[in-house]
C-alpha cells in the first residue's frame, strides 16, 4: 500500500519547499521503497513506494502518459491480462499496473474506472485541460484524501499532513463523531475535520480552478440476474468466483499471511488460498497462518477450530494468546514513561480517534510479520455478511416474494420456514411487511446500541442518521428487497474501511477476498434461497465447500467474540475521572453533557448498569480531543477555559489507571469483531 500527495496552486504558485520537505517527512515511514516526485509550474506531486508485488518494483512514479497526463497509481490491478488483450498496443503481459491504468486512461478516459478491477486509488493531472481527477475502486480499501479552497486543492493517502501544515486550525465534523461513537462507523467520505473529506468508493472527482464536480462511475446492477439449472452449477461457480478472488490476492513477490481465526470465512480463504496455490501459476512462495487463543476465556478459545484447517494442510502457524495483553497490561512497570491517562501521546500525532499505543498483541503480530518477511494479509472481513451468515433468515427471501408478488410461493416458504424455527405464519409475514414500513437499521437496533444517555441532545438529534446506522426503508418497487439489503450491508463494509488508519510500525497491505467486485456481483445476482434455505444458513457456501474445508468448520454456529468488561476495575478507575463530569473538551463541541456523564460514571462506581462501550468511547474521544488541542489542531471555539483545563489535566497527579487504555482498546475492538477480527487485533491498517 504505497503513499501518495499533490498539492496544486491554481494562482500559479509552485508549493514552498520547507512545506514540501515535511510532508515528505511524514510519508517517508509509510513508503520505505522509494522517494519520486513530480513538479512542474504550480503543482507538485509525491510518491513513496511500499512494493508487494514483481511488477511495483520497475514503477516509476508518477507516472507520464504520451499525452502528458500525470499518473499516480496505489493499488492492486486484478484484470491484467484481460485490459492488456484490449489495450493490446504498447503493452505486454509483463507491464506494469500503472502503465496499464495509463493506456485505460488514454484510450477511455474518465470511463476507465469502472474497468479498473481491483484495490486501488489514483490521482490524475492533465495540464493540457488544466485538471485534476482523484478516483477510488467500489469498494474503497485504498485511502485518499483532499482538502479544497479558492487557492488551491492538496490530496493525500493519509490525513497527517492536511492536518498539521494547514497552517490553520480545524473544527471537529460532528457527523464524523456520532459515527465513531455508533457501532456502524462515520460516512465513508468524512474525516475527522470539516474542510478535509475522502473520496467516496466507487467515485471519482474532478477538480478545476474554483469548481469541482463528484460522479459515481460504477455500481452493482441490480437488474443483474445469475441463473442455473442445478444446485451443482451453483456451487461450481462459487468455488470458481472465490477461488478467483484468492488467487488475485496472491499476487505477491514475498511470503503472504493470512488470518485464520477458526471461523468459516477466515478457513475459508486458507483452504481455497492451498487448492489454488496446488494447481500452480501464483506468484506468492507460500501463506502462513495467524491465529489467536484465550485460555483464560473457554469460550474464547478457537484452537479447536483453526488446528483443524492446520492439521488438514500439514502447517502450524502462529498462535497468539489473548490473555497475555490484559497480563502484561494490569502490570505497573516501574520507571514508566508511558503516560495513563491517555491513548494519544503527543510526541505522535494521532489524526483519528485510533490509539496509537502498542499493545502486547500488536508487538507479537509486527514481530512475526517481519521475521517471515510479509507485506500482505489476507482477511476475512465481508464473509459474514454476503454468505448468509448468523441465525438462519426467511425474512430478505419472503419479501422478495412479496414484491414480485409471488403469492403461492410466498404461501409455501412461509409454511415451510413456519414449521423449521417455530414460528407462526402470520408473525413471518409481519416481519416481512414491516421491513417495507421502517428502516432496516430501527429494526435491528438494540437498547444497548441506542446513543447513550450522557450524548447532548442536540447533538443527538443533528446525527441521528450517523447514531442509527445511516437508516434506509426499504422500497417495494425496484431492485429485489434482499439486493437493497446486501448494499446496506456493503455500504457498513464501506465505512468500516474508510475508517481504518495506516500504521508505519506495522507496514502491510490488507486484502479481502470477500469483497471482491466479481465474487460480490455473483452473490448479488443469485437467488436467495441459494444462499439461505429453510433453516440453513449459509447455504451454498457450506455445499460448495464440502470437502474442502474441514466439516467441522462448516458445521459450526459461529465464532462472534464478545469482550467482558472488567466491571472491578472501571469501578475502581471511575472514582479518578470524576474530575472529567464537569470540564471536557467533548462538552465544550456539544456533544457530552457533563452532568449526566458524570452520573453514569457515578453508576458505574456503584457497580449500576451502564453502556460500557458507549462509556469508553466517550473517554477515548475525550483523550483525543485533548490531544488534537495540545497539538494545536482544534480551532478556537473551544473556550480558553477548557484549554487550559485540558493543559492541567495533562499534567494533574491525578491520573486514570492503566486500565483506560486497555479497557478502550479492547472494547473498541471486541464489539465490532468478524469472523476475521480478533478482538484484540493491533490497531492499524488490518484493524
Amino acid at each position: 500500500m504505497s503513499v501518495q500527495f499533490g498539492r496544486w496552486n491554481f494562482e500559479g504558485q509552485l508549493p514552498a519547499l520547507d512545506y514540501i520537505e515535511k510532508v515528505s517527512a511524514t510519508l517517508a515511514p509509510y513508503g520505505p521503497d522509494s522517494d519520486e516526485s513530480y513538479s512542474n509550474g504550480s503543482i507538485r506531486i509525491l510518491y513513496r513506494a511500499f512494493h508487494t508485488t514483481k511488477e511495483s518494483r520497475r514503477e516509476k512514479q508518477p507516472h507520464v502518459s504520451p499525452s502528458g497526463a500525470v499518473i499516480t497509481w496505489d493499488g492492486r490491478l486484478d484484470n491484467r491480462a484481460d485490459l492488456v488483450s484490449e489495450l493490446r498496443d504498447s503493452l505486454t503481459f509483463d507491464s506494469t499496473d500503472v502503465t496499464i491504468v495509463a493506456a485505460a486512461y488514454e484510450k477511455w478516459g474518465a470511463n476507465c474506472f469502472g474497468k479498473l478491477v481491483g484495490d486501488w486509488a489514483l490521482s490524475i493531472f492533465s495540464p493540457n485541460n488544466h485538471s485534476l481527477l482523484l478516483a477510488k475502486d467500489p469498494i474503497g480499501t485504498r485511502h485518499l484524501y483532499y482538502s479544497l479552497d479558492d487557492k488551491q486543492v492538496t490530496w493525500s493517502t493519509i490525513l497527517d499532513p492536511l492536518v498539521l501544515f494547514a497552517r490553520k486550525t480545524f473544527s471537529i465534523c460532528d457527523e464524523y463523531i456520532a459515527g465513531w461513537l455508533s457501532s456502524v462507523h462515520p460516512a465513508a467520505h468524512l474525516t475527522p475535520y470539516i474542510g478535509i473529506l475522502a473520496i467516496p468508493p466507487s467515485s471519482s472527482i474532478l477538480f478545476q480552478p474554483r469548481k469541482h464536480s463528484e460522479r459515481r462511475y460504477w455500481d452493482f446492477d441490480p437488474d443483474k440476474r445469475i441463473r442455473y439449472r442445478t444446485d451443482v452449477e451453483y456451487e461450481e461457480q462459487f468455488r470458481s468466483v472465490l477461488a478467483t478472488a484468492v488467487r488475485r490476492r496472491l499476487r505477491s513477490d514475498r511470503p503472504i499471511l493470512a488470518e485464520l481465526s477458526g471461523g468459516v470465512d477466515s478457513s475459508s480463504i486458507v483452504c481455497i488460498a492451498d487448492t489454488v496455490m496446488a494447481r500452480g501459476g501464483v506468484d506468492t512462495p507460500r501463506v502462513d497462518t495467524i491465529s489467536w487463543y484465550n485460555d483464560e476465556r473457554p469460550s474464547l478459545d478457537e484452537r479447536p477450530y483453526f488446528t483443524k484447517v492446520e492439521t488438514m494442510r500439514s502447517r502450524t502457524g502462529c498462535h497468539v494468546d489473548l490473555s497475555a495483553q490484559r497480563k502484561v497490561g494490569a502490570e505497573e512497570k516501574p520507571n514508566s514513561q508511558v503516560q495513563s491517562t491517555s491513548e494519544f501521546q503527543n510526541d505522535s500525532f494521532a489524526a483519528t480517534p485510533i490509539s496509537s499505543k502498542v499493545s502486547v498483541l500488536f508487538e507479537q503480530y509486527s514481530a512475526y510479520m517481519r521475521l517471515q518477511g510479509h507485506r500482505v494479509v489476507l482477511s476475512g472481513l465481508g464473509g459474514d455478511e454476503i454468505t448468509g451468515s448468523g441465525v438462519p433468515n426467511p425474512t430478505p427471501e419472503l419479501q422478495n416474494l412479496l414484491a414480485r408478488a409471488k403469492l403461492r410461493t410466498l404461501l409455501r416458504q412461509m409454511n415451510a420456514w413456519s414449521v423449521k424455527i417455530g414460528k407462526s405464519q402470520l408473525s413471518l409475514l409481519w416481519e416481512a411487511v414491516r421491513g417495507f414500513l421502517f428502516s432496516l437499521t430501527r429494526l435491528s437496533i438494540s437498547i444497548d446500541a441506542r446513543p447513550a444517555p450522557w450524548f447532548d441532545r442536540d447533538f443527538v438529534r443533528r446525527n441521528h442518521a450517523a447514531l442509527h446506522g445511516y437508516p434506509s426503508r426499504l422500497r417495494l418497487l425496484g431492485p429485489l428487497p434482499s439486493f437493497q439489503e446486501n448494499i446496506q450491508k456493503l455500504d457498513a463494509e464501506r465505512r468500516l474501511q474508510s475508517y481504518k488508519s495506516l500504521r508505519p510500525d506495522l507496514l502491510c497491505e490488507v486484502r479481502y477476498p470477500y469483497l471482491d467486485r466479481d465474487f460480490l456481483e455473483f452473490m448479488l445476482g443469485i437467488p436467495r434461497e441459494q444462499i439461505v434455505r429453510v433453516g440453513q444458513r449459509r447455504s451454498l457456501m457450506r455445499r460448495a465447500l464440502a470437502g474442502i474445508v474441514p466439516r467441522e468448520l462448516l458445521n459450526r454456529k459461529g465464532n462472534a467474540l464478545v469482550a467482558e468488561a472488567p466491571l472491578q476495575d472501571v469501578a475502581i478507575g471511575s472514582a479518578r475521572l470524576t474530575e472529567l463530569g464537569q470540564q471536557m473538551l467533548s462538552s465544550s463541541i456539544g456533544v457530552v453533557n457533563p452532568t449526566r456523564f458524570q452520573e453514569a460514571l457515578q453508576k458505574v462506581r456503584l457497580n449500576e448498569r451502564v453502556p460500557m462501550e458507549s462509556l469508553n468511547c466517550s473517554l477515548t474521544i475525550e483523550w483525543w480531543l485533548r490531544h488534537l488541542n495540545a497539538q494545536g489542531v482544534l480551532t478556537n471555539s473551544i473556550s480558553k477555559q477548557a484549554q487550559e483545563f485540558s493543559r492541567h489535566a495533562e499534567q494533574s497527579e491525578s491520573r486514570p489507571s492503566q486500565w483506560l487504555p486497555h479497557m478502550t482498546n479492547l472494547f473498541a475492538r471486541t464489539c465490532r469483531a468478524k469472523d476475521s477480527k480478533t478482538p484484540a487485533r493491533p490497531t492499524s491498517s488490518t484493524s
